[in-house]
């Protein structure tokens, strides 16, 4: 299931059009109020979300996201206004997995929502992960710290699990931007924003991860840094 919050009709019928024909199943939401009562009812796979809204806009909608443990690692692609590099920064800072700039073409938007949906389920394989104090296990969607359980949002645990999966190698700033944002992104700021927070949420595994100066980041190791 996909929601699609869109407040303007026309747009809302053509992409879960589009959607639908791919094969996705679409429900469409004009309101914040009407989005809400449907992720009660059920919690989708991914969610496309306008940031212009009546009522709430989209980023007070995915900080919301974020903060819910039950919600915090949907994937979510913003729609921003076209040029407004403001709303794609702070969208990519708070969680959003990618954006869409409008006007969007159909052949575009299911590519990314492809893509997405992609990256999230290479993200749950059955590999058992131990270092230190860290154990994650990607096919029950499991991290402990010292035994205790900890909610990171869909952007982090895709920054860990590639840190995981290069078993202690260096992992490029531009090839992690790439692997977890689908896309380089020049304001790189977003990558050093959600380390930060994964770091923070980790607590004293977060001092696994280390800053190799001028290249990246690696999990594991001595510091290069």
């Amino acid at each position: 299931m996909i929601y699609f919050l869109e407040d303007d009709l026309n747009i809302r019928k053509l992409v879960c059009y589009a959607l639908e024909k791919e094969g996705y199943t679409v429900k469409g939401c004009s309101l914040p109020s009407e989005f809400w009562q449907e992720m009660n009812r059920e919690i989708p796979q991914l969610i496309l979300l306008d940031i212009m809204l009546p009522e709430e806009d989209g980023l007070s909608i995915l900080g919301k996201l974020q903060a819910n443990s039950t919600t915090s690692n949907i994937p979510v692609i913003m729609l921003t206004a076209k040029g407004s590099e403001f709303d794609k920064v702070m969208g990519l800072d708070m969680g959003a997995d990618d954006y869409i700039a409008k006007p969007f073409g159909m052949t575009e938007l299911t590519s990314r929502v492809r893509a997405v949906l992609r990256r999230y389920e290479k993200t749950n394989k059955s590999k058992e992960y131990r270092i230190g104090d860290l154990y994650v296990n990607p096919e029950k969607h499991i991290i402990e710290v010292a035994g205790k359980e900890v909610t990171l949002s869909f952007k982090e645990y895709s920054l860990l699990m590639v840190l995981l999966e290069a078993e202690g190698n260096v992992v490029s700033r531009d090839a992690l931007l790439t692997r977890v944002w689908g896309e380089f992104y020049d304001e790189s700021r977003t990558l050093d924003v959600h380390i930060r927070k994964l770091r923070m949420k980790l607590e004293c595994a977060g001092e696994l991860i280390h800053t190799v100066k001028n290249i990246g980041y690696k999990l594991g190791g001595n510091e290069n840094g």
